[in-house]
């Protein structure tokens, strides 16, 4: 059997575990947004006097068939 104290101290971990789990996620689906906002751009960055492309390129054998 599990005494008080112990239990209390499983309750506390579980709950800071949980709180934990909640920030985290909560950060992760942040900076997915960031970054979905980011591709949703031009797709094209400009570094220095340069601009580079940021897509990914197309390695399809038929590219004209969509």
């Amino acid at each position: 059997m599990i005494s008080r104290g112990k239990a209390e101290k499983q309750a506390a971990r579980a709950a800071r575990l949980s709180k934990a789990l909640r920030e985290n996620l909560k950060r992760r689906k942040a900076q997915a947004r960031g970054r979905a906002e980011d591709r949703a751009g031009t797709g094209d960055e400009v570094a220095g006097n340069a601009i580079v492309e940021t897509h990914a390129p197309d390695f399809r054998r038929n590219r004209g068939s969509d």
